[in-house]
């Protein structure tokens, strides 16, 4: 089933407003279950790794939503 580009838009305005905080909030929850004390954390570059790995993760299952929001609509 293909998304009209409307509301492609739509759907890509509620993840974007609703759906990454929440995501970044599960995030950063699961990066203090790994490191508990922020005294005794380890290294930053691994953190830096998982930070980065997680801010990718997310779009790669919606990508078809976020492809051509930006454009103009075709069928007008």
């Amino acid at each position: 089933m293909t998304l009209s580009l409307k509301a492609r838009k739509r759907w890509s305005l509620v993840i974007l407003l609703l759906g990454l905080p929440i995501y970044v909030v599960v995030a950063v929850s699961m990066m203090n279950l790994l490191y508990p004390d922020p005294v005794a954390r380890g290294p930053i570059w691994i953190e830096l790794v998982i930070y980065v790995g997680l801010g990718v993760l997310w779009a790669v299952p919606l990508k078809f939503i976020f492809m051509g929001v930006g454009q103009p609509d075709p069928d007008v």
